[in-house]
């Protein structure tokens, strides 16, 4: 799978970066996104996350949507193992 950078800017940083770490370009974007991730994964909490998401999308919750699902509808999400 190939990725195309056509942004001046972003091919300068990634060639910037892959040669500060002495890797090629691919190796670079990976540095990237994983470090990207993880920085993201520590300063936002999966509520956080969520509302990111939401906000988004433009959903907007209900106290209708707040509530738990019924049993059941659990059941027949992931199987009612009463019936296995």
């Amino acid at each position: 799978m190939t990725i195309n950078i056509t942004n001046a800017e972003a091919d300068r940083l990634t060639r910037k970066l892959a040669e500060m770490e002495g890797v090629g370009v691919t190796e670079a974007v990976l540095i990237a996104m994983r470090e990207a991730l993880a920085r993201r994964r520590q300063n936002e909490s999966p509520m956080e996350t969520a509302e990111r998401i939401r906000a988004e999308l433009g959903i907007v919750l209900t106290d209708e949507m707040r509530k738990p699902l019924p049993r059941h509808v659990w059941d027949e999400i992931v199987g009612d193992p009463a019936v296995d």
